[in-house]
């Protein structure tokens, strides 16, 4: 079941914005919500750019297996990939709002889970606070609220291990053309 947490963690966020009149969020009304923070000692625009190259997932998340994008150029409004992560496959996910290199938000229903993940990215002195939350709901959430609660915990810990080693790697490659630059 993680796998299968993992993967509707990462396929189902929802998204943030820049421009409206309030940055969407997740549903603080939620049978499952994690919330979740670390401090990766790289630059704000190498941690954005790894974040939202979302066809480079997979060099970098074991979980994750493919992830292609639907719409060309940056991560922006409306923006969608569709990506397989822990044998969930064809999972769709589309950006809802994003302030380029502070947050970004995306989500989307899979398999009767509907997500909205949020990704905040503040500079620090040291490097970037990196903050994330996700709240999911839907029957199988309701079905099985603990199981899922720590199914998402530990999906969205590993997820941020994994940005912050890829982020901080020495010779860290530059992600594919068509990430959102900050």
């Amino acid at each position: 079941m993680l796998a299968f947490a993992t993967a509707l963690l990462a396929a189902l966020p929802l998204a943030l914005g820049s421009g409206g009149p309030a940055p969407v969020g997740i549903d603080e009304t939620a049978p499952v919500i994690t919330r979740d923070d670390i401090v990766i000692h790289a630059p704000l625009d190498r941690v954005w750019r790894i974040q939202t190259d979302v066809e480079g997932w997979p060099d970098w998340q074991p979980g994750v297996s493919s992830s292609v994008k639907q719409t060309p150029g940056p991560l922006r409004p409306g923006s969608s990939w569709v990506w397989s992560t822990e044998g969930l496959d064809n999972i769709t996910s589309t950006v809802k709002q994003v302030q380029p290199g502070r947050r970004i938000v995306w989500g989307g229903p899979a398999h009767g889970i509907t997500a909205v993940h949020v990704w905040t990215f503040t500079r620090t002195e040291d490097g970037v606070h990196v903050h994330t939350e996700e709240s999911w709901t839907g029957d199988p959430v309701t079905a099985d609220t603990a199981y899922l609660q720590g199914a998402l915990d530990a999906s969205l810990d590993h997820w941020l291990h994994n940005l912050k080693q890829r982020a901080e790697e020495r010779r860290h490659p530059e992600p594919a053309k068509g990430g959102t630059r900050p």
